[in-house]
């Protein structure tokens, strides 16, 4: 007995046993312990077996607490096939809770990820903006956007390119600049409208653009006539065909 006694005494003086559970005994056993110049405390020994036995029991409560806890997180999870053995282990509780923090990190850094009542916001502002009345046109058009955007994308580039500007010029500058040459253009046209009719004068312009009006008419319904008259179909048959007739 003294030997058991001995060694439950070094079992509790041992650094793995919890703190607070070894206390020296009193009284007559601690006496009989000296007297045989051994010193060792038993007396609370079954409180701290009782104690010990609470806590295995909490143990269990706990592993079985955390399983829901872990299956609400992580309801895709099987069961463990641990839940229903004798002996819970603090080693089981430690892997339930490191994979519950795993589970919470990752949804953590998932939170970016847009929720459904979010997504479907997305698509009703979509069929807003781009008048698409169903959800089965919605790809559709996204298609026709996308296509849309790289033609113009593309258009964008070569007038950078041709107007020799910067690439990251925006599209206002790009507009102003086609603008100024099309003003250039249309300059150096009305100058040679101008030498070709032989005037510097929009009036003048306007008057004999009139005077055609005035001699075209007359002239047309001639050469129409003289056609019909010689049978033939062709401006250039129309001397050739008179000097026949002389």
């Amino acid at each position: 007995l003294l030997k058991v006694l001995s060694h439950i005494d070094s079992t509790l003086r041992s650094p793995r046993a919890p703190p607070l559970i070894y206390r020296r005994s009193k009284g007559p056993v601690q006496n009989y312990i000296k007297e045989n110049r051994q010193e060792c405390g038993f007396e609370h020994l079954p409180l701290t077996i009782e104690m010990w036995a609470d806590q295995l029991m909490a143990l269990k409560d706990l592993h079985r607490s955390l399983r829901k806890l872990s299956l609400e997180l992580a309801p895709w999870h099987t069961e463990d096939p641990q839940d229903n053995r004798e002996s819970i282990r603090v080693e089981d509780l430690q892997f339930i809770v490191d994979a519950i923090l795993e589970e919470i990190e990752n949804k953590e850094k998932n939170s970016q990820t847009p929720s459904v009542p979010t997504l479907l916001a997305i698509v009703s502002h979509f069929q807003k903006l781009f008048d698409v009345n169903s959800l089965s046109g919605v790809y559709p058009r996204m298609n026709e956007v996308y296509t849309k955007l790289g033609e113009m994308t593309n258009a964008m580039r070569n007038l950078h390119e041709l107007l020799e500007l910067d690439s990251s010029a925006p599209p206002t500058v790009v507009v102003d600049t086609v603008g100024k040459l099309c003003d250039i253009i249309n300059e150096d046209v009305t100058k040679q409208v101008q030498q070709l009719l032989g005037t510097q004068d929009i009036h003048s312009i306007i008057n004999k653009l009139e005077e055609h009006e005035c001699f075209f008419p007359p002239f047309q319904a001639l050469i129409q006539d003289l056609l019909c008259l010689l049978e033939i179909y062709n401006l250039d048959d129309i001397l050739p065909t008179v000097r026949k007739l002389k």
